[in-house]
């Protein structure tokens, strides 16, 4: 039986749709047979960033009205051949899903797939009650900011008070040297806030936008410092213990501190 996951935050523009495709590809990687719900209707980026704009047919609410089986709407991804989108509309609202809808769906799929991910509109309206409907549990995205961390603290109080009480975090874009200096809330400072197990530490890293642009998530990049996080990320969710990078630039002495085991 699969597990469906889904991938929320409480604040826009946080990178949970990117996390989304990072950690689809990389759990298809590994051999997963995985697939990736967009819930956020009336927008539509997942299948831009897995570079599958021009493959799309038929979308989620195609399915859940019946027109066609969710089968017919999956689109395969051109590289990973056990990873596939499910795309929803650009041209309908958010209203036109529900969460007993999505949560059929989900249903019908378990018995195909290793993992479900679903990428969840940012904020509290009906699309999060939507997407959260069908989980089985729950990642939180958000940044080192006072107000994304807020947010994220009102979802997970929401994800609470809908039952949803395995919720996981990923802090997203962090600038070690604006933690450094005070400027960005360090890891202590958030878990003290959100008090909830993190699996993923991601740096901001140029090479992300590159690959967003190119429809290629950036786990696939070896020498990405963001995309090593979302590998790491990808093998705690399989169970594996990995510890954080610390992806701290060093200055010289303390890179003989390091060889000289000072």
């Amino acid at each position: 039986m699969s597990e469906v996951i889904v991938i929320t935050s409480g604040k826009g523009g946080v990178g949970k749709t990117t996390t989304t495709a990072n950690i689809g590809v990389g759990l298809a990687i590994r051999g997963n047979k995985v697939a990736l719900i967009d819930t956020d209707t009336g927008l539509r980026n997942l299948d831009l960033l897995l570079g599958l704009e021009n493959r799309i047919m038929y979308d989620l609410v195609d399915v859940v009205t019946g027109r066609i089986p969710y089968k017919k709407a999956l689109v395969r991804h051109k590289k990973h051949e056990n990873l596939f989108l499910l795309p929803t509309s650009q041209i309908r609202d958010k209203s036109s899903v529900n969460g007993q809808q999505l949560v059929d769906v989900c249903n019908q799929m378990r018995g195909e797939f290793d993992y479900i991910l679903i990428d969840c509109p940012a904020g509290i309206e009906q699309g999060f009650k939507t997407a959260i409907a069908a989980a089985d549990y729950a990642i939180v995205v958000t940044m080192p900011e006072i107000s994304a961390v807020r947010d994220a603290d009102k979802i997970i109080g929401e994800l609470n008070r809908a039952d949803k009480d395995h919720i996981k975090l990923i802090v997203n874009r962090i600038r070690s040297h604006m933690v450094e200096s005070g400027d960005m809330l360090n890891m202590d400072d958030i878990n003290d806030i959100l008090a909830i197990e993190c699996i993923g530490q991601v740096p901001d890293d140029e090479m992300v936008v590159t690959s967003t642009n190119r429809g290629e998530p950036v786990i696939s990049n070896k020498k990405s410092l963001a995309g090593q996080a979302y590998n790491n990320i990808v093998g705690r969710i399989c169970g594996e213990q990995i510890p954080f990078l610390d992806f701290r630039k060093k200055s010289l002495f303390d890179k003989l501190k390091q060889i000289l085991h000072v």
